[in-house]
């Protein structure tokens, strides 16, 4: 085995999968509220609008979080940060069991998606200096397993925990607090986990760090100034919407399937929580598989735009079918796609990047991205009660998957008819 892949292995198995534990839970800490809405609605007295604007805008602070946030992380290290981060936003998170107004609600889902913000775009930065450029895709892609993980692991425990009630908490307020306490402790173990850049880390020896030193994806040995002029680019934006496209079908899935499924049938919220898991164990497949296959590879494109296109097909035959064994295929082949295409996609706009721009770039298209969060459930609740059905959102959601698809065809089309754009945008 060649040093290079040696190392990588040795990365994804320190730092890759680590970071997954953090992504899951604040993936997990964050959809819950899918479940909760089950019983949460009705006891509050939310309208589905009012449910959608609360679970979206939580990204009202997840887009104001994100810069401040990694300028935090560069200037404090990944230790500090991140357990930070996890203890502030896993009491946020244990909150919500305490609200009794739509005025809480929103507040709080505010302060947990500004303790989240710079989470995905700081583990993508940290990696990089450990990420080797010819893993760079199952790198990047392998934190982001946690979140179709959260929701095959988290949706049964989440419909279980909606089953049960302790300390006489109602169940959906119980499941709040049993799903908070993991992130605060973690996050006190983060303080003692992590390095904060290769240099640091005991288990590298003195060869390896030389080694990435010369090859990681981002080889900066030190702390710089960030390069803002990268936001005139126009990859980057491209780059930016076609990442906002991506996260919004997989949170139209995330925020408003559980009540779809119990619009469709007469399932228990254990049961929903075992039909919601099936089309993140796609993604889940997805995300791995499509990485590794494009790193071995080195394509990217087709890797990105064809199964974006598919998922879109695979949401409308979904709803076609209904209920049944052909819709819980559709389901899975629409999870797949999904993964796929967000698995390969950090590789894309990251080999544009240098250790100045790194920063600046990555946050800009994860903003981009976050933004599907804050617009797309409120605008599916809209959709809902003005239709009285599902069928709006599909194809909102779909029609969005399609735009993703044409986007990668444009950024393609981009590179290799302006080589010069190119070369600009990797200085």
């Amino acid at each position: 085995m060649s040093v290079g892949a040696e190392l990588a292995r040795k990365i994804r198995w320190r730092l890759a999968v680590p970071t997954i534990l953090f992504m899951l839970l604040s993936s997990l800490d964050r959809v819950n509220i899918s479940f909760a809405a089950l019983r949460m609605n009705a006891e509050l007295g939310f309208t589905p609008t009012q449910y959608g604007f609360g679970a979206g805008i939580l990204f009202v602070g997840f887009l104001a979080g994100q810069y401040p946030s990694v300028l935090l992380l560069q200037r404090i290290g990944m230790r500090r940060w991140l357990g930070g981060c996890a203890i502030l936003w896993g009491s946020c998170a244990g909150g919500m069991a305490f609200i009794d107004s739509h005025m809480q609600f929103y507040v709080l889902r505010v302060l947990l998606g500004f303790a989240e913000g710079g989470l995905a775009p700081g583990i993508v930065l940290y990696l990089s200096q450990f990420a080797t450029e010819r893993e760079r895709a199952t790198t990047f892609a392998t934190p982001m397993l946690a979140i179709p993980l959260s929701i095959v692991i988290g949706g049964p425990i989440s419909g279980w925990l909606m089953g049960t009630s302790f300390a006489g908490l109602s169940s959906w307020r119980w499941m709040f607090v049993a799903e908070a306490l993991p992130t605060i402790l973690l996050g006190f173990a983060a303080f003692f986990y992590f390095p904060d850049r290769p240099g640091a880390a005991r288990w590298l020896s003195a060869s390896e760090k030389d080694w990435l030193a010369r090859n990681a994806a981002n080889t900066s040995a030190k702390a710089q100034a960030n390069d803002w002029s990268v936001l005139a680019r126009p990859i980057v934006w491209t780059s930016a919407l076609l990442w906002f496209c991506l996260l919004s079908g997989a949170y139209g899935i995330m925020f408003w399937l559980p009540q779809m499924v119990k619009q469709m049938t007469a399932l228990t919220p254990f049961e929903i929580g075992l039909v919601n898991a099936l089309p993140w164990i796609g993604v889940a497949i997805g995300i791995y598989a499509n990485s590794a296959h494009s790193d071995r590879t080195g394509e990217r494109f087709w890797h990105v735009g064809l199964p974006a296109a598919v998922t879109a097909g695979a949401i409308l035959a979904a709803a076609a079918f209904g209920p049944g064994i052909p819709g819980l295929i559709a389901l899975f082949v629409a999870g797949l796609g999904l993964g796929a295409a967000q698995g390969a996609f950090w590789a894309l706009p990251t080999s544009l990047f240098t250790p100045a721009t790194f920063a600046v770039g990555a946050v800009a298209i994860n903003i981009a991205g976050s933004g599907g969060g804050l617009v797309i459930p409120h605008l599916m609740g809209f959709l809902r009660e003005q239709t009285g059905g599902f069928g709006g959102p599909t194809l909102l959601i779909a029609g969005i998957l399609v735009v993703a698809a044409l986007l990668v065809l444009l950024i393609r089309l981009w590179l290799f008819e302006h080589p010069a754009a190119t070369a600009a945008a990797a200085r």
